[in-house]
């Protein structure tokens, strides 16, 4: 992570970040937090076998490398005949991304990991035949928080992986709904269902129990500040020997601010952020503005930046209607990040 010198601006919408199509395909690494994540290192919660069996798919699913680089020109042995897809199910909290990470440390040569939306923004910023010219050939695509929210993504995210496993890509991914359950609640999943059923087609699915880990510890409500003591926590942040820059903005500013940038590019916003501040934080009245959030606390808890606010706690600024919506999924992501993230702030 690169670290912010004492010069650069104390407020976040003054950030106005640009990426290039090579330089959207090098963030496709995974977070931080995991670049050290091993199988190895995975401890799965013996109250839940599955997480244990799902340590050995995905070590089963990595030995279609490993055999390859076993077998000589003299070997009969063959990679095993697997499918070209590895589906992670689960929810919050139970190591998927771990292992997703893990398999990607895994795989050889030139290889991709980002969420689901980074993809879709991918596609959004560059086009897709740009995006597909970077990603195609990849040994391994990792794709997390795998969602279909929309006919049109639904589409995109079929095609892209047809094409991409064409051209001898393997895929593998996590998300919080079966493959074939993809769209339920969200569209008329029966107008879509070839394109749904297609995708599902080229997964082994995998399903992982077990409760979230970023509860396991943390009660309640994301952590929200009086104003004397966010004032003090950001003085004494800013005082501190952390890694990166502090931003302190209004929450509005914020989200208006992150309508101006595109979401492909919310993760050079944040490269080099050791904290942030958001004074005012209330409920969002506009699902657009509140699904650029989600995506925008994605990047931070990716970054592992510490998050300070004031106002209500971050957690419930998803209305209602928005949880009880299609988007439900997303939001309860964003809102278990976000305790993690403020609970972090008060160690």
């Amino acid at each position: 992570m690169t670290t912010v010198s004492p010069r650069s601006p104390s407020s976040l919408v003054e950030l106005t970040p640009t990426l290039s199509g090579a330089e959207i395909v090098g963030q496709l690494v995974p977070p931080r937090q995991f670049h050290t994540a091993s199988l190895e290192s995975y401890r799965p919660d013996r109250d839940y076998p599955s997480q244990g069996a799902a340590v050995a798919a995905v070590r089963n699913f990595a030995t279609a490398w490993t055999a390859k680089q076993k077998s000589g020109f003299f070997s009969r042995r063959k990679s095993p005949d697997a499918l070209p897809g590895i589906y992670l199910d689960g929810g919050f909290g139970v190591g998927k991304t771990h292992l997703l990470a893990a398999l990607w440390h895994l795989a050889p040569g030139r290889k991709y990991f980002g969420t689901f939306i980074e993809y879709t923004a991918m596609v959004g910023a560059l086009g897709y035949a740009p995006t597909v010219a970077l990603l195609k050939g990849a040994s391994l695509i990792c794709i997390d928080e795998f969602e279909l929210d929309d006919p049109g993504d639904t589409r995109l995210m079929s095609r892209l992986l047809s094409d991409l496993v064409a051209s001898g890509s393997r895929i593998a991914a996590t998300s919080n709904t079966p493959p074939n359950a993809l769209g339920d609640g969200r569209f008329a999943a029966q107008d879509f269902l070839r394109e749904i059923d297609a995708l599902s087609a080229r997964f082994t699915t995998i399903r992982i129990d077990g409760v979230d880990y970023r509860r396991r510890d943390l009660q309640g409500h994301a952590v929200a500040l009086q104003d004397t003591e966010f004032d003090s926590a950001i003085d004494a942040v800013q005082g501190a020997a952390i890694d990166g820059a502090v931003t302190v903005d209004d929450f509005d500013a914020v989200i208006k601010h992150l309508a101006t940038v595109h979401p492909a590019r919310y993760v050079k916003l944040v490269d080099g952020l050791g904290a942030i501040g958001m004074r005012g934080a209330h409920v969002l009245a506009n699902q657009t503005d509140a699904l650029r959030f989600v995506a925008f606390v994605d990047r931070l808890y990716d970054a592992q930046v510490r998050v300070f606010s004031t106002g209500i706690p971050l957690d419930q600024v998803f209305a209602d209607d928005m949880l009880a919506g299609g988007y439900r999924k997303k939001y309860l992501r964003a809102a278990s990040r976000l305790i993690s993230l403020t609970s972090a702030t008060m160690a």
